[in-house]
């Protein structure tokens, strides 16, 4: 459940990102960090990332849990290669944005 509705909202962001940048494109950096920097699209593209994490998570997981049998590479490779890389990558991202 939580990776369809995960893909319905990257889906619906991405759809409306593209026709955003067809109609009214950011004509320079200033422009395009501004808009980005604006709240309702940056409370967007939060929830955009963090359902493109849980997207990610739940098929990793999957994988993981299906090919990798010891229970220590399990909870090595759920909890810190995935998880924590994509969550600090994620972090100074939306930092850097405001």
């Amino acid at each position: 459940m939580w990776q369809r509705a995960s893909a319905l909202y990257i889906a619906l962001f991405l759809l409306y990102f593209l026709v955003r940048l067809m109609l009214d494109a950011p004509p320079d950096h200033l422009a395009w960090k501004a808009w980005v920097a604006d709240t309702p699209v940056w409370i967007a593209s939060a929830l955009f990332f963090l359902a493109l994490l849980v997207h990610a998570w739940i098929g990793v997981r999957d994988v993981i849990l299906d090919y990798v049998k010891p229970p220590v590479l399990r909870l090595t490779a759920l909890a810190l290669f995935f998880l924590l890389a994509n969550a600090l990558w994620l972090a100074s991202i939306l930092m850097s944005v405001k």
